[in-house]
């Protein structure tokens, strides 16, 4: 799944008219650059929610056949955060377990090493399966501990959480659907439970969050 129904407030004025997914990047909408990476990997059965401006989303990527994948969508008539708009996918995501990544990140992660982790949600080991990075900048105190492999809201030393990451659908099932909730919401009380591993993601990784940030993309995708 491709979270893409944001309304992208910190990048206004440039999301006023444009869906922040299709904000351009060397010449190309992020998610064009996402969906590509996708199907790289291997995945090729893809869910993205819309809200704000959500036809221009359609409208650029249609079905996903010129890109190498299949593509549904679910449409949301309010964003309603990362959380809820899985749970209300769910009925496109199915009843096994699936990957999320945000369509405002740029990275180089190979999501076919989720493949594992899919398989442990799969047998009930687990509930999520995070992909954390270093601390960029902007966002210096981290999100989470990641420790022998498990991820906690407290402890040293803290990443950031990616956007990237793996859950079973009984995460979100107790969530009613259409309901607004966070991501970490649902979160905290799985990884009290330590029902939540993780994986830090040392690579390329960008959170393509400002406008300034988008430029700083573009300098590092410009030829040379």
């Amino acid at each position: 799944m491709i979270l893409a129904a944001g309304r992208g407030e910190r990048m206004r004025p440039l999301t006023d008219r444009v869906p922040k997914a299709l904000l351009r990047a060397a010449g190309r909408p992020l998610i064009t650059h996402l969906v590509g990476h996708l199907a790289h990997c291997g995945f090729t059965e893809l869910v993205v929610n819309i809200s704000h401006l959500g036809r221009m989303i359609e409208e650029e990527l249609g079905d996903g056949s010129r890109h190498g994948v299949h593509i549904s969508y679910s449409h949301e008539a309010r964003a309603l955060e990362t959380g809820g708009g899985i749970a209300h996918a769910l009925p496109l995501l199915g009843a096994a377990p699936f990957a999320v990544v945000n369509s405002d990140i740029y990275s180089d992660f190979d999501f076919g090493r989720l493949q594992p982790a899919l398989a442990a949600l799969a047998r009930g080991e687990r509930l999520a399966h995070l992909v954390l990075v270093d601390n960029p900048p902007h966002h210096p105190g981290g999100d989470y501990c990641l420790s022998a492999g498990r991820v906690a809201l407290a402890g040293e030393p803290r990443l950031t959480f990616s956007g990237i990451g793996a859950y079973s659908p009984a995460l979100f099932t107790a969530l009613q659907r259409g309901a607004r909730c966070a991501l970490a919401t649902l979160l905290a009380p799985a990884m009290a439970k330590r029902l939540v591993t993780g994986e830090h993601h040392r690579g390329l990784w960008m959170d393509i969050g400002t406008p300034q940030r988008l430029a700083e993309l573009e300098r590092a995708l410009a030829p040379g």
